[in-house]
């Protein structure tokens, strides 16, 4: 029967093929131990000479690491294995040899594992963050659908920007100028003005010069929309979907946590309601505690990371000054210089994983807005139409959903959360 490692469970004591790559072996005398991979899974491969003959054995012994192979096998039952399972192995089948594999399972360099990315993603720990991944790409589908979300999805070219061009990567669109996106967040405002609720998954880019282990140039944000939906009912949607990720990776994604070395203690806090803080507390906070920052200022990493270690789940900050926010954000209508908004800090050092703000409704406000941040109001004009044809209350946020795999996987850099990152000095593989 030919199955996959996660599937071996359902085979118990019975013979099952698996096509898989050996990851590493060892041997001792007369018996060999493969650890095997498929994609799916880990598994250890026990190979006894007396049992399966002198050729079989052979092939076991000088069997190369991250050759390719049928392994034939009666599952057991091991209890000191990660899986629960290994498989006595009564055949093999070699489909490719591999020769000189260059990450060998001595220690390696960053740069080195870096340019072998396509290659590097094959180790234990690479497949853990990335199964990580998608359970949390997997439980945003799952809790946007199931509250009534439609998802909808906004172009990669745009002809402007949500929050100025600086940051943007040029390109020339035929005859005009065109720029990759760094938010696709005002046209989901347009969908949510037809829709209702709608999110947006998919990448985002940001011409940063930047080497700190919280950015990449190229990344992926989940951006969701709500027409009707004011701040207060935006901070609470916002807990709710990130409390829902988290509380699913630790359901589904036990093995990999544990291959990670993960502290699973530190997640199972993450449950709604999250803790709140004003931008004006927060900046008595740091000064309180050493921090040389004025009001009106932007957090950095220190900043936040201080705020955050006065907390175990994820902390909102909210009423910024609207000197230091986008364009669209609606005003606190009882202090016009602070805006409905909030950051969501995550635990541990990990910093903004979400940024969110009620958006402004009035279209002679976005009007001034427009000239405020000398943007062309005839780029967006088609903005404005939302605000002059039915405009509403509504709200939204972006979710990083590098820097929230970084927290989750308890891992030092963003690099390690992406197949392929794109970083200042990185664009190979």
């Amino acid at each position: 029967m030919k199955t996959t490692i996660s599937q071996v469970g359902n085979y118990l004591d019975k013979e099952v093929t698996i096509g898989g790559w050996l990851a590493n072996k060892r041997s001792s005398g007369k018996i060999a131990f493969l650890q095997l991979r498929d994609g799916t899974g880990f598994i250890q491969g026990v190979v006894v000479k007396a049992d399966v003959g002198e050729e079989v054995f052979t092939v076991a012994k000088n069997m190369t690491q991250e050759s390719s192979l049928y392994v034939k096998g009666i599952v057991r039952v091991d209890e000191r294995a990660p899986s629960g399972y290994e498989l006595t192995v009564t055949g093999l089948e070699i489909i490719h040899e591999a020769v000189d594999y260059p990450i060998t399972p001595k220690e390696h360099g960053t740069e080195f594992l870096m340019d072998h990315r396509h290659l590097w993603l094959r180790s234990k720990r690479q497949h853990a963050v990335m199964k990580i991944r998608n359970e949390l790409i997997r439980a945003t589908y799952e809790f946007f659908n199931d509250n009534g979300f439609v998802k909808v999805d906004p172009p990669i070219l745009t002809g402007s920007s949500a929050e100025g061009t600086t940051n943007l990567f040029h390109t020339k669109y035929f005859d005009e100028d065109a720029y990759l996106s760094q938010s696709g967040q005002l046209y989901m405002e347009a969908a949510a003005m037809a829709l209702g609720k709608v999110f947006s998954f998919g990448p985002t880019f940001r011409a940063e010069k930047s080497k700190t282990r919280r950015h990449l140039i190229e990344f992926w944000m989940i951006e969701p929309e709500m027409a009707f939906i004011d701040h207060e009912e935006n901070l609470k949607v916002q807990e709710q979907y990130v409390s829902y990720m988290v509380q699913s990776v630790l359901k589904n994604c036990q093995l990999e946590l544990k291959a990670l070395g993960r502290d699973t203690s530190k997640l199972e806090k993450i449950v709604a309601p999250f803790p709140r803080i004003t931008y004006d507390d927060a900046i008595k906070f740091l000064q309180e505690n050493g921090h040389e920052i004025e009001w009106g200022e932007d957090f950095g990493a220190p900043h936040e990371t201080a705020i955050a270690e006065s907390f175990d789940k994820p902390v909102f900050i909210t009423h910024y000054p609207s000197v230091i926010k986008a364009f669209y954000m609606k005003p606190d209508p009882n202090r016009s210089e602070v805006v409905l908004c909030a950051d969501l800090i995550a635990p541990e050092g990990y910093g903004e994983i979400i940024g969110g703000s009620q958006r402004i409704d009035d279209m002679e406000l976005l009007k001034k807005r427009y000239a405020e941040h000398n943007l062309s109001e005839e780029a967006y004009k088609w903005y404005l139409d939302l605000r002059r044809y039915g405009s509403v209350p509504h709200s939204g946020f972006g979710l990083g959903l590098e820097r929230t795999v970084a927290w989750v996987c308890g891992l030092e850099h963003v690099r390690e959360t992406i197949p392929f990152p794109r970083l200042l000095n990185r664009l190979y593989p």
